[in-house]
């Protein structure tokens, strides 16, 4: 076996304080996340807000309207494919026998 191989493993062995290890330059899941669920949101609220302002006769812009009204639709699209993958991901984990 390489030994270059064999010296990456040593990264993922559980540290003794029962801590979880650091992740080696990378943000955490759990704020990747967080920031895109905030970006869909605003995305969302952009969308509310231009459509918003074209019903109310404040804009005359319908083109950037439905452009932030589609951007949140296929924001919001992937949001719900994620979730899926994860959903599916936590249900395989739960079907793993130890």
């Amino acid at each position: 076996m390489d030994p270059l191989k064999l010296q990456g493993l040593s990264s993922l062995q559980p540290t003794l304080d029962g801590a979880k290890p650091s992740p080696e330059g990378g943000p955490d899941f759990g704020d990747l996340l967080k920031q895109a669920l905030n970006e869909v949101n605003q995305a969302s609220q952009t969308a509310e807000g231009e459509a918003r302002n074209l019903m109310l006769g404040e804009s005359a812009d319908m083109h950037s309207a439905m452009l932030a009204v589609q951007k949140a639709d296929l924001s919001f699209q992937m949001m719900m494919a994620v979730r899926s993958k994860l959903i599916d991901a936590y249900r395989e984990v739960m079907r793993t026998q130890l």
